[in-house]
């Protein structure tokens, strides 16, 4: 009776040691297959990731504060760059609430709308982009600045076109 106790309980261990390692086996074989997952997904990441930041460096060619020319140029005459850039977009943005038509703008508004410039871009040390709009039409300048010794800040108009009207 004895020995049949044992083989009983030999067999039911075996049976659960069997049934531990199949488990296993399988939990880890899930596992493995949940990390490669994540390995594949991290490089597929890895490799937007760098072709953003190649599109970034590309769309940022033209642009002051990446250009070590340009801000040399202004720390040159004893100028923070850092509060000098949000000056000068300041100053044209105040420009916005000049009285009558815009004063850089060289188009009419719409009837009882005012022309504003919405987004302005520096360029490098002496050029910016900017765009306007007074609800209906819209349009884009390029215009010049500079910084006279007088410490005085001149926009000059250099081209814009405004979009056609549908």
């Amino acid at each position: 009776m004895k020995q049949r106790i044992f083989m009983y309980l030999f067999v039911f261990s075996v049976l659960l040691i069997l049934f531990q390692y199949v488990n296993s086996k399988r939990v880890f074989e899930d596992i493995d297959n949940k990390l490669e997952n994540y390995k594949s997904k991290s490089l597929k990441y890895k490799d937007s990731i760098a072709a953003l930041q190649d599109e970034v460096l590309s769309l940022s060619h033209f642009n002051l504060n990446r250009n070590e020319d340009a801000i040399s140029y202004f720390e040159n005459d004893g100028y923070n760059v850092d509060e000098l850039i949000p000056f000068i977009k300041d100053e044209l943005y105040k420009l916005n609430e000049a009285k009558g038509d815009h004063p850089i703008v060289p188009y009419a508004a719409s009837e009882g709308r005012k022309i504003l410039i919405n987004t302005v871009k520096m360029l490098n040390h002496k050029w910016i982009i900017a765009d306007f709009s007074d609800g209906e039409y819209w349009g884009e300048i390029f215009l010049t600045y500079e910084i006279t010794s007088n410490k005085e800040l001149k926009f000059n108009l250099v081209e814009s076109f405004l979009y056609p009207f549908d």
